[in-house]
């Protein structure tokens, strides 16, 4: 099999498709490895590393699409790229196709592509094995970001999370306690900040409220809890998460307009369509901006500057599924791995029902 890792072209983005460890493994088994020039040096793997591992260089985004029987991504082909897919090819990433315009689903489903997105990867439990490991980098993130944002020079009120003797820490407010939601609640509490997680799912808030370190305030997400949380927050963080569709907004534009000046939004829904009325998404290059007197960050790929880490950990997770399509190919890889199926968003060119419950909007 002809397996393509491309260079990725979203702004900021310098996680890798594969590793130089998984090349050695896949040609190891016989397989061809094309690995576009320059994919790897933002997490830290030359183009040197790759070639000692069995991989052949290519040097143009056209030839890397164009040569492979399956193209191993992180990031959602942007339109040029989605151009350089050949007809009935396998495309497999963070593809976040729900809330994707629509044109580009047609492009996909016109050439018959057959699409698996590692965030829909989901066991018979509920864990999305692939996910979650991006989910911790960007709850951690969220900590960092926000007590930079908070900062006098990046435009924030000046207030430091943990506070000192005489001086209360920062409110934060999380909403979603998902796997994303308590690893921000970890890393604000580390931090000393006092936070207050919120969640419609009351086991889980349970769950968290006895295992989490430092104090931590759970609150059942009804609305009137949102809007009364935010109306207090240094901090809103959004984590909210819903499988095979987009994010649904549940911080109306009233509770941001009613939250304090100077307070920091963090949505990190973005890549799934954002869960406040106000987002939009940022970069990492101009990550900020301010609407209602509240300082938005929404940043749809969060780990895609801690590179190195982040290739390594969705790698991690990522690799039993990748093997199995290179040993057995597509077909038999999907036909006989229900948990690999689940992230199959399209087969061939047809939309999965499991995969996009509201499949009558595409047709």
């Amino acid at each position: 099999m002809n397996i393509s890792i491309p260079k990725e072209r979203r702004p900021s983005e310098y996680r890798a498709g594969l590793t130089p460890t998984g090349v050695r493994l896949l040609t190891e088994d016989g397989h061809t490895c094309l690995v576009e020039s320059g994919t790897g040096l933002g997490a830290g793997f030359s183009d040197e590393d790759y070639i000692a591992a069995g991989a052949r260089i290519v040097y143009t985004g056209e030839e890397a699409y164009g040569r492979g029987d399956v193209v191993l991504k992180v990031a959602r082909p942007t339109l040029e790229e989605m151009d350089w897919l050949i007809p009935g090819q396998t495309l497999v990433g963070y593809l976040h196709l729900p809330a994707a315009h629509l044109s580009k689903i047609h492009l996909l489903l016109d050439k018959r592509i057959t699409a698996i997105s590692y965030e829909q990867i989901q066991r018979a439990d509920g864990t999305r094995p692939v996910l979650k490991p991006l989910s911790q980098i960007g709850g951690q993130m969220a900590a960092q970001m926000a007590a930079h944002i908070l900062q006098n020079n990046a435009g924030g009120k000046g207030v430091l999370l943990g506070g000192v003797p005489g001086v209360p820490p920062a409110e934060v407010v999380i909403v979603g306690a998902g796997v994303v939601g308590e690893y921000a609640a970890r890393a604000f509490l580390g931090m000393g900040a006092q936070v207050t997680l919120l969640d419609s799912n009351l086991d889980r808030l349970q769950t968290l409220a006895a295992t989490l370190p430092g104090r931590v305030v759970t609150l059942v997400a009804h609305t009137f809890n949102i809007e009364r949380t935010c109306a207090f927050a240094d901090v809103v963080v959004g984590a909210v998460h819903n499988a095979h569709e987009r994010t649904p907004v549940i911080i109306m534009r009233d509770v941001v307009e009613n939250m304090r000046p100077g307070a920091v939004l963090l949505d990190l829904s973005i890549d799934e369509g954002g869960c406040a009325e106000t987002s939009r998404p940022t970069t990492h290059d101009n990550p900020t901006y301010i609407e209602a007197g509240v300082i938005h960050c929404c940043i749809p790929n969060l780990s895609g500057v801690v590179a190195r880490t982040a290739t390594h950990a969705f790698l991690n997770a990522a690799w039993p599924f990748i093997q199995k399509i290179a040993r057995h190919g597509v077909r038999e890889a999907i036909a006989t791995d229900p948990v690999l199926a689940t992230g199959v968003y399209m087969d061939q060119g047809k939309i999965q029902e499991h995969a996009y419950p509201h499949i009558g909007e595409l047709r």
